[in-house]
């Protein structure tokens, strides 16, 4: 009888960031019509907090957390605040359908990107896993209409700046594998401040109107902007990096389904057209283990 490998402590750490980041558009809506830089000013500061109460736990509390070199500053504050930052502008100047399309090159990126800055083979089942899994998105993205037109190029080329942001800061941070997962909470904190000085000076203050949506603002903060990022840099930093781009591709899937168990979207038939693809993508990646 044959047994399946048992995953690895990082493997797991990166599956459930993927699984949160699929509870990421729910929480969105109920959360209702909150400006985007408040509502990431609010649920990275919910998510520094869990990370400065997790160090405090482990006795690793006070100034250290903020003690980092300025690369890891850069490369943190730079992957967190600017990933966000160009994906709200990104939907404020194209479609949502387009904008995400583009912005879910991420994940293959990150497969591309892993040999040449984190020192990660490049596996032909990692890079084919990956292919299948944008193609799924694309399947997904197709039943809802997409239509790329010229007027929208920038927000289209803004969608590409987040994918090379986020890829860029996982494979990165596999460089300084020295750095503590602690140092996530100070991150999230300067990237609460950036996005608090952005609401200000953009946009109009706009509360949560009930407890509903109170609630749901902080779960995003515990988990899609809280959680899943400490468990990720976990992921990107011990784990099959390759793999873990193949993974990802399962979000918009997860997302998805979410949504419309939720009734908060209609079920298409792209839907499981989409997940069975991404599911062979990442049970091929899974081959290069």
């Amino acid at each position: 009888m044959t047994h399946l490998p048992r995953p690895s402590a990082a493997l797991t750490a990166g599956l459930a960031a993927i699984a949160l980041w699929g509870a990421l558009a729910s929480l969105a809506v109920a959360a209702g019509p909150i400006p985007p830089f408040q509502m990431v000013a609010m649920t990275f500061a919910l998510g520094a907090g869990l990370g400065f109460v997790r160090a405090a736990w482990a006795g690793r509390a006070g100034r250290a957390l903020l003690r980092w070199p300025a690369p890891v500053w850069a490369l943190g504050v730079g992957g967190l605040f600017g990933y966000h930052a160009l994906y709200f502008a990104a939907l404020q100047l194209a479609p949502p359908a387009e904008a995400n399309l583009v912005n879910y090159l991420w994940p293959l990126l990150i497969v591309l990107l892993a040999a040449p800055f984190a020192g990660a083979g490049l596996r032909w089942p990692h890079l084919a896993g990956a292919v299948l899994g944008l193609a799924g998105v694309g399947v997904l993205a197709l039943g809802r209409g997409v239509a790329f037109e010229a007027q929208h190029a920038l927000g289209y080329a803004l969608a590409l700046g987040c994918a090379f942001v986020w890829s860029g800061y996982s494979v990165l941070s596999r460089r300084f594998g020295d750095t503590p997962t602690d140092a996530v909470a100070a991150f999230c904190a300067a990237s609460a401040v950036l996005s608090l000085l952005c609401h200000l000076a953009f946009e109009t203050t706009r509360w949560p109107d009930s407890y509903l949506a109170w609630g749901a603002v902080v779960l995003l903060g515990l988990g899609p902007t809280g959680a899943a990022f400490y468990l990720w840099d976990h992921a990107v930093k011990r784990g099959d990096i390759g793999l873990l781009g193949a993974l990802s591709y399962a979000t918009p899937i997860l997302s998805t389904a979410l949504l419309v168990l939720l009734g908060l979207a209609p079920l298409t038939w792209t839907l499981p057209i989409a997940g069975a693809l991404v599911v062979a993508g990442a049970v091929l990646a899974g081959r290069a283990r």
